[in-house]
């Protein structure tokens, strides 16, 4: 069902399974890594080197999906529409969530992370194209804006259930969950603009288009790279937060599941604040360019002041996630810089290549940490992570404005 509707009210069906579908996909990308450990141990792998090694692959495999999920997803969402990608996405990682509750091998589950990271890659894309192409343009920075905000709070969600259930059964609560949506599918209507060129002989989905051109490629490159500080604050400065509290001579460690919930706490308030500044001050630039600064400046307070206590460690988790929460935006931008028959392959693609950098920062974290140490190694990449998204800020045009119906 198609229909040329659209809307100012941010609080619709679309916005609203938008946000649920995120908020599930959130769940389950953080719930591997809380689960990681117990889930291995549950399997039979209880050697300390076996977890760590195992626990990295398995995150490899889904990391792998992710790449190729959301090249796919992205090629489909413009080929075949935004509606098809956002359930069909919505039912392979809450299937495949199911199916995890029942492995008994390594295998086994190695092949369902690469499943589940493929449904996982397509879900948020099709979702904010599809809320941004059925939105007025006053009016697509708020539905974007609670798509990312509810969504993130998955991540604390994921943490509570995994404390207080069994591995399998949180799983299972994930899974559930996705296919829950599904009821919601009434009501939901395909984006207008996609119809409009569904029947054209126009170049649609084609992925390599994005860099035949200069000008287009440094566009597309720059949308991630605005975006990879978000990652390097949750993949080194949370993730890696017992080593770098035990180099800093923390008498009592913060541990990696609360740091995490804590900075997405932060993270989840920041998508309320970025994408309100943004609606306020009419520019999607002023707002990341405003958030970006405060990471960085929370960033540098982290490293000085935040491993003189475990209470002031997590504070600065949630100030520093609460200043990278420009995610809404991001997505937004991405939303808004390409036509119709590239948007929902950029916007697809653009936030799991930016997950995907998780993989390089921390293959240089790791080599810099066996030089350095680790909390020197930290602020080597950070220097490095926050010098690019500053060039990527600048190479991208301001599109509060703009129209989206157009073709590339």
């Amino acid at each position: 069902m198609s229909e040329n509707k659209i809307h100012s009210n941010p609080f619709n069906t679309i916005v609203i399974v938008a946000a649920l579908g995120y908020f599930v996909d959130i769940y389950d990308l953080v719930l591997f890594g809380i689960v990681r450990t117990t889930s291995l141990q549950g399997i039979g792998i209880t050697n300390p080197n076996d977890l760590l090694n195992i626990g990295a692959s398995l995150l490899n495999w889904q990391m792998s999906g992710m790449l190729v999920g959301g090249i796919l997803w992205g090629i489909l969402g413009d080929k075949k529409g935004r509606l098809s990608v956002l359930f069909g996405s919505i039912i392979m990682y809450s299937l495949a969530n199911i199916a995890n509750g029942f492995v008994q091998d390594v295998n086994t589950y190695s092949a369902l992370r690469f499943i589940a990271g493929i449904g996982l890659a397509g879900e948020l894309g099709a979702g904010i194209t599809l809320v941004s192409e059925t939105m007025t343009k006053q009016n697509r920075g708020y539905g974007t804006m609670l798509v990312a905000a509810i969504g993130i709070s998955g991540a604390v969600v994921a943490n509570l259930v995994a404390g207080q259930f069994d591995w399998r059964i949180s799983y299972f609560v994930g899974g559930a969950m996705g296919l829950a949506l599904l009821l919601l599918r009434i009501g939901v209507y395909e984006s207008g603009m996609f119809s409009n060129i569904k029947t054209e002989t126009v170049n649609k989905g084609n992925f390599l288009y994005l860099f035949k051109n200069k000008k287009r490629a440094l566009k597309y490159l720059s949308v991630i790279a605005v975006a990879i500080p978000v990652w390097y604050v949750v993949g080194i400065l949370m993730i890696f937060s017992p080593e770098l509290g035990k180099s800093m001579g923390m008498k009592k460690l913060p541990v990696a599941g609360d740091a995490i919930m804590y900075c997405y706490i932060g993270i989840t308030l920041g998508d309320f604040g970025s994408g309100l500044l943004s609606q306020l001050i009419k520019s999607r630039k002023k707002a990341i360019g405003f958030f970006m600064a405060g990471t960085i400046l929370f960033t540098i307070l982290y490293f000085l002041l935040s491993f003189s206590s475990l209470f002031m460690f997590y504070l600065f988790a949630g100030c520093v996630g609460f200043c990278t929460g420009y995610w809404a935006v991001f997505m937004t931008t991405a939303s808004e810089q390409f036509g119709t028959n590239i948007r929902a392959t950029v916007t697809t693609t653009a936030p799991n290549f930016v997950r995907g950098s998780v993989v390089l920062i921390t293959l240089g974290f790791q080599y810099f940490n066996s030089i350095y140490g680790s909390i020197t190694s930290a602020i080597i990449i950070g220097v490095f992570v926050f010098t690019i998204g500053i060039v990527a800020l600048y190479n991208i045009e301001e599109s509060f404005h703009k129209e989206l119906d157009y073709i590339e």
